[in-house]
């Protein structure tokens, strides 16, 4: 039984047999999931058993991480309250808070059968223009349903602080950058210190998934444009809800454009719609006021920067677990002057 980075079959087989309280996981396989730069996502199967019958394992990069990252308490909080509601969330099975385990807290949820789009839609899938703006109205109005997810409703009402939100978040994103410098970036210390003097106003506040973007859903094999499952909630609490609207710009590239940050160029297929679009959907369906989008996409891709100097820092450290980081930290200054455009252009 070969061991794997982070989650050893030998100790996550016994483990769950004694915490989900069924000796069929007393023997496992265990396979490291390729997708994802930050915590660790793992399938579980038992030994003999059919892939229906897998969960999946999440806990954070081995090695030594940022004290308020990667916080598996907080995401399997949030993933079980919002069970229920119209986000769609896998079920969560266990949270394990011992880190004699593993070495550091882990949970497990169901695993959902879904279709994960990163690089490319797979063939056959959303193959006309109609499906694939169905599947970008659907990811908007998956957005617009956590935003109006009441969080006291849900026993969440103390997950963040709305008050102060925005200028909390410059702070730590520009906290993080200094924490993780890679070398010195005069431009990316000017946007931030750009975004604390502009912070708008909040109009609103409610649970913010925090990097919601295509490759973190799993969508309908059959109905390209319902969401199945919302993944990847470690930077989920209260805040200003914009700043979701603004982090998905980041990741959406648009037909004719060639963008050196973009991790994926999905976006740009026919039927899928531009970025303009993309908020005009939002703000009819969640009835937002979208007159400072700006400020929140500049932001977003400050924080972007800040989160690949962060990957950066981490592979470097050798705490990725079998993750490929090369060229990660080409990514960085034309974010910066996407982030610059944003804020000082109005550029969506």
């Amino acid at each position: 039984m070969a061991t794997t980075v982070g989650a050893d079959p030998g100790v996550v087989g016994p483990y769950l047999a004694t915490a989900l309280g069924d000796e069929k996981w007393r023997s496992v396989s265990v396979e490291l999931i390729a997708a994802g730069m930050s915590n660790l996502t793992y399938v579980v199967t038992p030994a003999g058993g059919p892939a229906d019958d897998a969960v999946i394992l999440r806990r954070p990069p081995t090695g030594a991480v940022l004290a308020t990252a990667h916080d598996m308490v907080r995401e399997h909080r949030v993933i079980s309250a919002l069970a229920g509601t119209p986000v769609p969330v896998p079920r969560t099975l266990h949270l394990a808070t011992d880190t004699s385990v593993l070495g550091a807290p882990f949970y497990v949820m169901e695993r959902v059968v879904g279709v994960h789009v990163v690089g490319e839609l797979p063939p056959g899938y959303a193959d006309e223009p109609g499906q694939r703006r169905a599947v970008a109205d659907g990811l908007m109005d998956t957005l617009a349903d956590l935003h109006a997810v009441d969080p006291a409703g849900v026993g969440l009402a103390d997950f963040g602080r709305p008050e102060g939100f925005l200028e909390r978040q410059v702070r730590r994103w520009t906290k993080q950058w200094d924490a993780t410098r890679d070398t010195d970036r005069p431009a990316l210390d000017a946007l931030a210190a750009r975004l604390a003097a502009t912070v708008p106003a909040s109009a609103r506040s409610g649970i913010t998934h925090g990097d919601y973007r295509l490759d973190n859903c799993l969508l309908d094999p059959a109905t390209p444009g319902r969401v199945r499952a919302v993944l990847d909630w470690e930077m989920s609490t209260l805040g200003d809800p914009l700043t979701d609207l603004g982090m998905l710009f980041v990741y959406w590239p648009q037909a004719g454009e060639d963008r050196d940050v973009s991790v994926s160029s999905v976006t740009t297929l026919p039927g899928f719609p531009t970025r303009r679009e993309l908020a005009e959907r939002y703000a009819v369906r969640s009835g937002a006021d979208l007159a400072d989008l700006s400020w929140y996409v500049g932001f977003a891709y400050f924080k972007f920067a800040a989160i690949v100097a962060g990957i950066v820092a981490r592979s470097a450290a050798g705490a990725m677990a079998g993750k490929d980081t090369t060229g990660y930290a080409d990514k960085i200054d034309p974010c910066v002057e996407l982030g610059r455009a944003a804020l000082e252009d109005g550029a969506l």
